[in-house]
């Protein structure tokens, strides 16, 4: 009789456990600005590359765009997720002000991305396979 109580307790667990809304990786994505504070592959500085405002990215899970600053002019592109794959279209428009290399670094940067993930600090890491590319921590 107690083997049965038991197993009939851990059946309750399971099916409440069952029945939790699940959270996706990608709903981590949402509600919140994220602000790169690290780029691989330019011989720059971050600082130097970004000296006054680091680039921010805001994904809109409705229409499937992210949107924010290349640290001098605005962007705007299309987004694919599948898992933890993901791809950016390209971005746009933007104006033809010249602001550095850091800007063309970021958004030459993100084509390549083809996969995100999310490290110990939740901040959010974007990869060119398995190799980070690029480190986001929220700012809001």
């Amino acid at each position: 009789m107690k083997p049965l109580k038991i197993l009939a307790v851990f059946i309750i667990i399971v099916c409440l456990n069952a029945c939790k809304s699940t959270n996706t990786m990608a709903d981590n994505l949402y509600n919140t600005t994220w602000e790169l504070d690290y780029i691989s592959g330019p011989r720059i500085t971050f600082s130097g590359l970004y000296p006054d405002k680091s680039p921010q990215i805001t994904f809109n899970k409705i229409t499937k765009h992210v949107e924010g600053n290349a640290s001098c002019k605005g962007y705007r592109a299309e987004y694919t997720l599948n898992g933890n794959k993901i791809s950016f279209g390209d971005p746009g428009p933007t104006t033809m002000m010249y602001c550095g290399e850091g800007e063309q670094t970021f958004l030459s940067t993100m084509k390549k991305i083809n996969a995100y993930s999310f490290d110990e600090q939740g901040n959010l890491v974007f990869m060119l396979d398995d190799v980070a590319m690029m480190r986001f921590k929220k700012v809001n």
